[in-house]
């Protein structure tokens, strides 16, 4: 069925990710993309008109951290099918785009991932953004669910499987310890094209700086799995902080981190560096499942948290929609900001704040309609109803 030549969307206001517009109207290119808002009386002619029932349009969000979802976890199943079943159900909850996650696993299971990541976007999977290799070249000591006996140091094999990889993926990101991994290596690994991630590492602030001078470009989770902010020694959450490059993820699920400590976090965050949100999902997302298992682990599922038989937090059991919902509720954090760190803000800290996390003229129409409740309403990626 041929898409017609253009959409227009009325009957909502609009968060063009910076302002609001009301009485407006977005039009839509017939290859879906923004072609930008106009007044709602002055609409253009041969259009397919889409009528919303109050609420608001927004930018769609954007995940880079999705370790599963509707009941498919990526180490379990690294393959294209598991990656559009992941996709397809985060797009029920509002994420447009998201970088399917890799834990730590063998060198074969993260090959495969990466051989799907490249099959997925020769397809053209929607809501498929790139991929996240969380590991294995991490900190035991810092190791969270990441089983230890798959943690090791990085080899020349393993760089050059992740140089060749982002040659073919619109987004590479790794995550890593710099106390495992030097700066020469990841200096290397962001000049082939990784975005390095600063994470499950005991280093020092000195150290996270060095690493972050040589070419990492973000930081994975604040505060979990890494060295805590001291009076004397500022570890990875002082430098996370500090280093004003640095984009940093969070998650905002209530147990993760506290809000108190996320509006610390926020209130002292040097720029140009974001802060901004991560769902760190699981595949327990859009299901009743109450257990599943993780290299050979069994997940509980219970209360909200998922943990390990001894407790230990294993991902999060939340999605994009609700982390928004916590962030402005509980933290306190305006509506317009938390749509922010769910969207444009991450999108920005891979390189893709052109085209996705904004309605502006161009970027791609990947869309959430949502209530004054915050209740969802309509999902569109690149123009079409998810």
């Amino acid at each position: 069925m041929e898409r017609p030549a253009a959409t227009v969307f009325t009957g909502a206001r609009i968060f063009d990710g910076e302002s609001w517009h009301d009485d407006a109207a977005l039009t839509v290119t017939a290859d879906g993309r923004i072609h930008g808002i106009r007044p709602s009386h002055a609409l253009p002619e041969a259009i397919e008109h889409v009528r919303l029932d109050g609420g608001f349009l927004a930018p769609g969000f954007v995940d880079l951290q999705v370790n599963g979802g509707g009941g498919v976890l990526f180490n379990a199943q690294p393959d294209i099918d598991g990656i559009a079943a992941i996709c397809r159900a985060h797009a029920r909850y509002g994420t447009v785009a998201l970088l399917p996650t890799l834990i730590t696993d063998r060198p074969d299971v993260t090959r495969r991932a990466l051989d799907a990541g490249r099959a997925a976007a020769e397809a053209g999977v929607p809501g498929f953004l790139g991929l996240h290799i969380e590991g294995p070249h991490l900190s035991i000591a810092r190791k969270g669910v990441h089983d230890p006996s798959l943690i090791r140091p990085m080899e020349e094999t393993d760089f050059a499987t992740l140089a060749d990889a982002a040659r073919h993926l619109p987004v590479l990101m790794t995550t890593l310890a710099p106390e495992t991994v030097p700066p020469a290596e990841i200096r290397r690994l962001a000049e082939a094209g990784v975005l390095v991630s600063l994470g499950h590492s005991d280093a020092g602030a000195a150290l996270a700086r060095e690493a972050a001078e040589a070419g990492a470009r973000l930081v994975t989770h604040l505060y979990n799995a890494m060295s805590p902010l001291a009076h004397r020694e500022p570890g990875m959450v002082g430098n996370a902080l500090d280093h004003g490059p640095l984009d940093v993820g969070l998650i905002a699920d209530g147990f993760h981190v506290d809000p108190v400590a996320i509006r610390v976090a926020l209130r002292s965050k040097r720029g140009p560096g974001r802060i901004f949100l991560v769902t760190d999902a699981m595949s327990t997302i859009g299901t009743d499942m109450t257990s599943f298992t993780l290299n050979g682990r069994t997940i509980h599922r219970a209360g909200g948290r998922l943990t390990l038989a001894d407790g230990t937090l294993a991902g999060a059991d939340i999605d994009m929609l609700a982390s928004i919902v916590f962030l402005h509720r509980q933290v306190g954090v305006p509506l317009d900001e938390a749509l922010r760190m769910a969207s444009l803000y991450p999108a920005e800290a891979v390189g893709q704040g052109d085209v996705l996390g904004s309605i502006k003229p161009g970027a791609r129409a990947s869309l959430v309609h949502l209530t004054s409740d915050l209740e969802l309403k309509g999902v569109w990626i690149d123009g079409r109803p998810a």
